[in-house]
């Protein structure tokens, strides 16, 4: 039964609700809505203009009508009197092609169609910084090897620890809170759920994050690369497929406990990597992380490379455990919705054609990468993803030609705005040329 929002509001004390969207560059998009007006919403939804926001739309189109999900239904931790919403939306009586949580549906109800159900979990980096973004928050976090520091994480309690109980209020059973590889940068971790609930919990995770950090003078930011010389934000994503309650990938007789079935899913996400660094390294930023040197810290634990292996974090998928696997390659900057569709996408595809992983390494591909020939290099620059991503017929059919066009004439656009700054360095390097 679809819960009614004006009587969740009257019950819990909501005065206003956010109705919230995503939209193709991840920012989230809301109308602020007096309980007193949420019923016609929820019927009707929230009108926007689609072109005012990161969506390829016109002035001239129709409105958007953005319909809450009332599952999603979330009371802002630290402003109780406001419920968020996630929502789908909506434009001339039909679903927007282009909409990322609605492109995620899409992928999932052809995943049921199969018989698969994928359920992941996000490990999501950021750093605290000042108001300008220009250094970190903490002055005192200076440490070569920073990771898991107890002092730089205890100057950072009030913010961290407000954060993780609103997590476990929430009941997304969160469960570590650490002090990351670079100065200034933290982890929070919660339980794995449907890609659905992971991508909603994901959005929301990112705005309480920086709502959070701001109620405490400081800045959040996903950033891949904010800093050159520290390690980049990473989203590592955790998947497994399930059937009836069952996990698909989970065989005691597998390699590293993990079933053929598992197997052919690595398989598609190996085959289109190249093409899925558009949505899961989606800025100009991205492949600062990805393609970096080695970081003070000694590491950038971050893949370039195209292969995987068990519990090696060196490798763009690692498998830690029997029954799932670890894709590493995602940055902070990625959309949740669209790296839930990008990931779901590519596994289906070779779970359907039995696609092989090809053989496991086990190597430090830090140290030995260069022996590695076969192995295939990911994207050195945002353009390079976007054609790989314009080129697979793959994702297309899958996440639908209307989005993977305008994701990918957006993100274009995007690169044509930057190739045409005139940085510092092309002064220094070339005007004596």
């Amino acid at each position: 039964m679809t819960k009614d929002l004006a009587a969740a509001a009257k019950e819990r004390g909501i005065k206003y609700f956010m109705i919230s969207y995503t939209d193709l560059f991840g920012s989230q998009r809301a109308k602020l809505v007096p309980a007193a007006a949420i019923a016609g919403m929820q019927k009707n939804g929230a009108g926007f203009a689609g072109f005012a926001t990161w969506l390829d739309m016109s002035p001239s189109d129709s409105d958007m009508f953005a319909l809450p999900d009332p599952e999603t239904l979330i009371q802002l931790p630290w402003k109780k009197e406001v419920g968020w919403l996630a929502s789908d939306i909506w434009m001339d009586g039909k679903p927007v092609a282009q909409a990322p949580r609605l492109v995620l549906k899409k992928v999932i109800s052809a995943a049921a169609e199969a018989g698969f159900e994928m359920k992941s979990g996000v490990e999501c980096e950021f750093f605290l910084v000042n108001k300008d973004g220009t250094a970190i928050s903490d002055s005192a976090d200076i440490a070569t090897k920073p990771c898991y520091d107890a002092s730089a994480l205890m100057r950072r309690y009030d913010v961290i620890t407000e954060i993780c109980d609103a997590m476990l209020d929430l009941g997304w059973e969160a469960y570590q809170n650490d002090h990351e590889d670079a100065n200034g940068q933290f982890e929070m971790n919660w339980s794995f759920d449907t890609a659905l609930v992971t991508a909603d919990r994901h959005t929301f995770f990112k705005f309480m994050v920086k709502s959070i950090a701001e109620k405490h003078g400081l800045r959040a930011t996903f950033m891949p690369k904010p800093f050159l010389g520290l390690t980049g934000s990473g989203c590592h994503a955790h998947v497994s497929v399930w059937r009836d309650g069952k996990n698909l990938f989970e065989d005691e007789g597998g390699e590293l406990g993990v079933a053929e079935l598992g197997y052919h899913f690595i398989g598609g996400i190996i085959q289109h990597a190249e093409a899925l660094c558009a949505l899961t390294n989606p800025t100009i930023n991205s492949y600062k992380r990805i393609n970096a040197p080695r970081t003070l810290s000694g590491a950038t634990w971050s893949p370039n490379t195209v292969t995987y292996s068990g519990n090696n974090r060196t490798h763009m998928i690692r498998i830690p455990e029997p029954g799932r696997f670890e894709l590493r390659l995602a940055d902070g900057s990625t959309n949740p919705y669209l790296l839930q569709a990008g990931i779901l996408s590519a596994g289906l595809d070779g779970m359907k054609n039995k696609i092989l992983p090809g053989a496991r390494l086990d190597i430090n591909m830090y140290e030995e990468g260069h022996t590695v020939k076969d192995a295939k290099r990911l994207p050195l620059n945002l353009l390079d993803a976007l054609r790989a991503f314009e080129g697979s017929a793959v994702l297309e059919a899958a996440l639908g030609a209307e989005f993977t066009k305008s994701y990918a004439k957006m993100r274009h656009n995007e690169w044509l705005e930057y190739a045409a700054h005139l940085s510092e360095w092309e002064r220094q390097a070339t005007l004596d040329c």
